[in-house]
This record gives C-alpha cells, structure tokens and sequence, in this order.
C-alpha cells in the first residue's frame, strides 16, 4: 500500500480546499500563489488586512515594511494586532509577522521595521511580484510610483480614511493575456495578446495633492472602510498572482459606505506627456527634495536620520537619569513630559507632543545628538 501524503499536504490540501474550488484559482492558480511573493509597505490598518488576507490565501512569501509601532487606538481596526503588542509597543511589522506565523506557518515572513526611502527601496523590495501600498501618505506613493515605473513591477494603490476606501491599480508595462491553454483568441493578433499598460500616479496625480488633507487623525475611520480597501486590493493582487492580469480593474475605484456615494475613473491609457512613465524622470527616487523632517499625525513629528544607527542598550543607559525609558529591543520610548521620543535602531525618532519641526529637530538634537 503506498504511503499517504504527509501532515502538511494534507493540511495544505483542507486549508484551501474551498479556494481551490473556486474556477478563478483552481489548482493551478493555488500552485502559482505558493511561489508567490508579494511584498506590503505599511502594516497599519489596511497593511494588516491585506497581510492577514495574502497569508490566508498561501501567498508563499510575504514582505512587510513599517515604521511604526503598535499603540492603543490601533486596536479598533488594526486587525493583526492585541492589547499585548499596544502594552509593549511592539514594531507593526514584527508583530504582524509573529500574528502571520500563528495564522499560516507556511508562509515566509520577512518584517522590515524601516521606513522605505530612496536609499533602501532596491534592496527591501527585491524580488517582489507586486507592490501593495498600504501607506498613509503621499510621499511613499510617489516613491513606490518611481520604483514600478523604473522596473516595470505592479503596484496597487489603497486608502481609506472615515468611510471611504479606494484603490487603482499600476501596471506600469504591457502584460500579456490569454494563452492557447486558457483558450482565450484576440481578434487583431495572434496569441498571447497584451494590454497597453495603464496610467501611473503621477499621469493621474501630476503633483502631490495639497491643503488640508484628511486623515484617521482628523477625520476618524471606520474599521470597515479599511477591510474593503483590503479586500479589493486583496483581490486585485490575487488576480496577478495567479497569472490573469487581464482581469484586474483599470480604474480608480471609491466608495464610501456611510453615504453609499460610488465614484470609478476610467484609467486605461497613459499620459503621454507624464513626467515619470512617460518622460522616465524618476525625480521621487533620486531623493530629489525629501524631507527629513515629516509630521505624522497623532501631533507627531518623525525625523529621518538613517545615517546615524543607535545602540539601544547604550542609549538607555544615558536616557535612564534623565526621564523613563523602556525599550523592547526592537525601539526604545523615552518620556520627557510632555514628549516622548520613540528611537529607532536606524536612526530614526517619532517626537510625540509637537508638531512644531523646529522644537523636534532640538529635542533630537538634545536627547539623542546633532
């Protein structure tokens, strides 16, 4: 009698059974998501289900990139995370991978705790098969738009903030569709025929949007906002992954579930005066006027200092007469009423209680050195 298959075949085979089922995936689809990688910037709310949502699906291997830390009003909608990561302060992306490990232990994990900038974006986002941002900012958009364009890799766009979610998706080359195997015929080609790529950021976006933008700080955020935000993106990204990126959207779709309001924008052809995919003027990656001083909501101000690493268990010793300090290894918090600093071991600090730059670049300056 031959040998049966093993725990894990067996375990893989109930786990997504119901997914195999259904004739979007299928086996060969499920076969393609585990040597998948798929690679997530910011693990907060969106981050977090998307993450949960991939793992569960058996996308082979994860990357998550965060520059926070888990706090007590994460927990109404940051689905990954506990009461015991917000008492610790633990990195988002560390505790994700830990929340990740319990939920699919097949799954690869790589957690960055890194704020992905110019100067580490080739090494953190190497090999990824697509880019999903689940970021709160603009800045890192207009980043990841340079990367995708620059290297031709995918990226979905997602945000949600009060009761709206929205997402688009970037496929910044031309992607093939159909096969003989699937059957599927163009009319003016032979096959494989392909889809012209479609607009990026910046041909929808030519600058950053400005004023006085909404975010969860100002305008609250409801948890089911940020799961459809997910689980479209979620889908989206399932689509590529399993080799169909004929069927991902090709607009800019928002929805606002308080007011029922639908909002989709046609995004089928690329600008062809756009200063990035079309002019290839990849000004964002080259670093060309980033700040190193950023507000970041909460009445925060983070300050960028890659170049000067931190021993934590130094610092510690030198913040310990000054005010109180707990570190988890991973950051350390140092309180001097009414600010906390947040460190980092890369060099970076979050000043809590000000958003006054000048203030924070002192306190910085002060606590941790010029």
């Amino acid at each position: 009698m031959p040998p049966g298959p093993s725990q894990t075949e067996l375990d893989d085979h109930s786990r997504y059974s119901r997914q195999v089922l259904f004739p979007g995936i299928g086996e060969p689809g499920q076969q393609r998501l585990a040597h998948a990688h798929a690679a997530i910037i910011g693990v907060g709310a969106t981050g977090a289900a998307t993450a949960s949502l991939l793992a569960r699906a058996g996308v082979g291997h994860l990357t998550l990139i965060d520059r926070d830390f888990v706090e007590p009003s994460n927990l109404q909608r940051q689905i990954l995370f506990d009461e015991a990561d917000a008492r610790a302060a633990l990195p988002k992306a560390e505790a994700a991978r830990l929340h990740l490990a319990r939920i699919n232990s097949s799954v690869r994990v790589t957690a960055h705790i890194a704020d992905l900038v110019p100067a580490n974006i080739d090494e953190l986002l190497a090999n990824a098969d697509i880019l999903l941002d689940c970021t709160d900012n603009f800045e890192t958009r207009y980043l990841l738009n340079d990367f995708s364009v620059r290297d031709g890799r995918p990226w979905i766009y997602a945000a949600a903030v009060g009761a709206y979610a929205a997402t688009l998706n970037i496929l910044p080359k031309s992607v093939g569709i159909g096969s003989r195997e699937k059957g599927i015929e163009c009319a003016s080609e032979p096959t494989p025929c392909s889809l012209l790529p479609t607009p990026c950021l910046s041909c929808i976006f030519p600058t950053p949007p400005t004023g006085n933008l909404e975010t969860c700080d100002t305008a609250g955020i409801l948890s089911t906002a940020v799961n459809l935000a997910a689980s479209l993106q979620s889908t989206e990204a399932l689509k590529y992954l399993t080799g169909q990126p004929e069927l991902m959207r090709r607009s800019l779709l928002s929805y606002d579930l308080w007011t029922s309001q639908r909002s989709e924008i046609a995004t089928t052809t690329a600008a062809p005066d756009c200063d990035v995919c079309g002019h290839r003027n990849f000004r964002h990656l080259s670093g060309d006027a980033r700040p190193h001083i950023t507000l970041c909501g909460r009445n925060s101000v983070q300050i960028h200092e890659h170049h000067k690493p931190f021993d934590l268990a130094a610092l510690q010793q030198k913040l310990s007469p000054l005010g109180a300090v707990r570190t988890n290894g991973h950051l350390l918090r140092f309180e001097y009423a009414p600010y906390t600093l947040t460190v980092f071991p890369d060099g970076r600090a979050l000043i809590q209680g000000t958003t006054d730059t000048g203030l924070a670049r002192s306190l910085y300056a002060r606590f941790l050195g010029s």
